[in-house]
């Protein structure tokens, strides 16, 4: 026990806390991904923690509360995602990420529900990290705003709503016709 909080004294005074915060929520879910979920999840909520500090810091004109917040995560998540091999990755990883951490938690390590979960989780984190690898040549944004944990499947699934609505416009436009009319 001393060793790793020698080991965290010596990593802490070399990383910046921003730097500190990433690499927690990734250590926090490669614990969540091994079938540590009580350790996975706390290291990655103190990581989270560390970055939304860190990110409050960076912006200090950023008005209190939670609109204004949210809108700044929504508009740097679409500006770190603009190349569109990216986008179609991320239209397939974030699924499987977000189903795969929910079958992580909700399942018994190791049993064959969990192996499932755990290559869904790891799969989609592969599709992201090739996607702003090779493609949009830049940092996953939750590096940046740890709100784009939230912010990024929010956004994905308004990109494919988007995309269902632009090929078939015709249920599209009766599905707002009838709102309008109802109003």
């Amino acid at each position: 026990m001393k060793l790793n909080r020698i080991t965290r004294c010596a990593v802490m005074a070399i990383m910046d806390k921003k730097a500190m915060g990433a690499a927690e929520v990734i250590g926090g879910m490669g614990l969540l991904a091994l079938g540590h979920k009580l350790k996975g999840l706390a290291m990655f909520g103190h990581g989270f923690a560390a970055l939304e500090e860190a990110y409050r810091e960076a912006h200090p004109e950023l008005a209190p509360g939670l609109s204004a917040r949210w809108e700044k995560a929504i508009e740097f998540y679409e500006a770190t995602h603009q190349d569109e091999t990216n986008r179609s990755l991320h239209r397939m990883g974030i699924p499987a990420i977000v189903g795969g951490a929910i079958g992580l938690l909700a399942a018994k390590p190791y049993r064959l529900p969990w192996f499932v979960s755990a290559t869904a989780f790891a799969g989609g984190w592969a599709l992201n990290i090739v996607g702003h690898s090779l493609y949009e040549k830049n940092a996953p944004a939750f590096t940046e705003d740890p709100l784009s944990f939230i912010a990024g499947p929010v956004w994905d699934l308004q990109q494919m709503m988007a995309l269902g609505a632009a090929q078939n416009p015709r249920q599209l436009e009766e599905r707002v016709t009838v709102e309008v009319e109802n109003v």
